[in-house]
């Protein structure tokens, strides 16, 4: 009898195999749970960076978008100063006695509130505060999901390094005496005794000379003592410094394109960038040196160590400029007096502030009773030809802020507007500014007071055919002056 075939063992055997296969299906299972688990994390984060990465580019567009809207906004503004300027003349007029013409407004220091109207709900806030106006009755103002903030400094305040561009031997010495000015204070001595950044002793002499040198279009040797006998040009050639460096290279020659490029120089480091420069990084309004502007200083803008060397550029053996004592209580009328004045301008001309100096007028005095001897000028007419009361070039920083959930996009726009030749608002075809005539096809031309506003929009306003967008009359048209300024410097962080 085969007792292998019997039911009984059958079962007995069907229920040992059943049982070493217990556990496999489970086994699977888990085996595609986890797989799907480490597939789907993946996935997720796959997907949450695109996301992040998409938002953060949305962001960045939005933000970017803000602050060039607050860069055009702030164009339209200080082209609307000398319609301002004209309005309250009456008044500075009484100011004056009736002599000489209105100052020019800083109407670019109250940007931020001045333009609130068209900014996030605290700027429409601080609009509100100011003009004492109810924004909800209008339309179509201001943005949502963010804000611009914006810093306009007055290029004109500051001591313009290209004026060594030119060329020519006055504004080299005018150059010269504003540098041995703004570095001559006995408390700048330790700053030039020891080495610089390059291991060299260079004095302020050497620095003067080297500034002006690099951006002098000759190969002379330009030496800024006043106490040599050589002619302001020298006939030595300027020094091989840069050719003796381990990386060696060439001065340049030419004007300065961009503030950072006063680095290259020899002996500027970051000592003497922060005394002299850029004292505070984050306030562009400290500024001392620029690469833009005019090339004469304003006065009314300028802050208390410039005008200081100004003063000093023009009479170099003042008490002032000698005297620790006497400077610092010159640095404090000057920076108390813009902060009383809230950005009135303090001098209607050159020649007040130069009578000023000396003691007259209506701040004169006041200086006087501060111990502060009145200034004697080697030339009055040389510091006049030095300094203004209006400016013309302008560095609007703008800032486009769109907050988020954890983390904040800011982006900013750096742009350096020129007002030199700017027509007033609203002038198109039938105008075009002296000089500018024969430029564009059927322009009248001449900066005629009263002259028709024009009723053009896009680049039929400033003389362009519309319908000729890519022709010679789109280009002729994009030399004609805008009346926001033109742009000559752009820089996206």
């Amino acid at each position: 009898m085969n007792h292998g075939n019997h039911p009984t063992v059958l079962r007995l055997r069907t229920m040992r195999r059943r049982r070493s296969r217990r556990g496999v299906a489970l086994i699977i299972v888990l085996a595609a749970v986890t797989i799907l688990t480490v597939m789907l994390a993946e996935f997720q984060d796959e997907s949450s960076a695109e996301l992040s990465g998409a938002l953060s580019d949305r962001d960045a567009l939005r933000a970017e978008y803000m602050a060039r809207s607050g860069i055009q906004l702030s164009r339209l503004l200080i082209a609307a100063e000398p319609t301002i300027r004209q309005a309250i003349a009456p008044l500075f007029m009484m100011m004056s006695g009736g002599k000489g013409s209105a100052p020019q407004i800083p109407v670019w220091e109250f940007s931020d509130r001045v333009l609130g109207a068209f900014n996030d709900t605290t700027g429409h806030e601080e609009f509100q505060a100011l003009a004492g106006v109810d924004l909800t009755q209008g339309r179509n103002l201001g943005i949502e999901g963010g804000r611009f903030e914006l810093v306009i400094v007055d290029e004109d305040s500051k001591i313009n390094m290209n004026v060594a561009a030119r060329g020519d031997a006055f504004s080299q010495t005018r150059m010269a005496q504003q540098l041995i000015g703004l570095m001559a204070a006995d408390q700048y001595k330790p700053l030039f005794e020891e080495r610089d950044i390059d291991g060299q002793f260079s004095d302020s002499m050497t620095l003067c000379s080297a500034l002006i040198d690099w951006a002098d279009p000759d190969e002379n040797y330009y030496n800024c003592d006043p106490r040599s006998t050589a002619t302001a040009s020298a006939t030595a050639p300027e020094d091989s410094f840069y050719q003796m460096l381990k990386t060696p290279y060439r001065r340049k020659n030419s004007a300065y394109d961009s503030l950072d490029e006063l680095r290259m120089v020899r002996g500027v480091g970051d000592d003497f960038w922060a005394t002299f420069v850029d004292p505070e990084p984050g306030n562009p309004k400290k500024r001392v040196m620029t690469v833009w502007g005019q090339g004469q200083v304003n006065v009314n803008t300028a802050n208390a160590q410039t005008i200081w060397a100004i003063v000093c550029a023009g009479a170099p053996l003042a008490t002032l400029c000698v005297d620790p004592v006497q400077a610092q209580s010159f640095f404090m009328f000057f920076s108390m007096a813009k902060g009383f004045t809230m950005g009135a301008p303090l001098f209607f001309s050159p020649k007040a502030f130069v009578s000023t100096m000396k003691g007259q007028g209506m701040i004169g005095p006041i200086l006087t009773s501060l111990g502060i001897e009145p200034v004697q000028f080697l030339s009055e007419a040389e510091t006049i030809k030095m300094v203004a009361t209006e400016s013309k070039v302008f560095s609007i920083y703008a800032d486009g802020v769109v907050p988020g959930y954890r983390r904040e996009t800011r982006v900013r726009v750096h742009a350096v507007v020129d007002f030199r030749s700017a027509p007033a608002p609203g002038y198109g075809p039938g105008f075009v500014p002296a000089g500018m005539e024969g430029m564009v096809p059927g322009a009248t031309g001449g900066a005629t007071p009263g002259a028709v506003p024009s009723t053009g929009t896009g680049s039929t306003q400033f003389g362009a055919d519309a319908t000729d967008v890519l022709g010679q009359s789109a280009i002729q048209g994009a030399l004609v002056p805008n009346p926001g300024g033109t742009i000559i410097y752009w820089r996206m962080e």
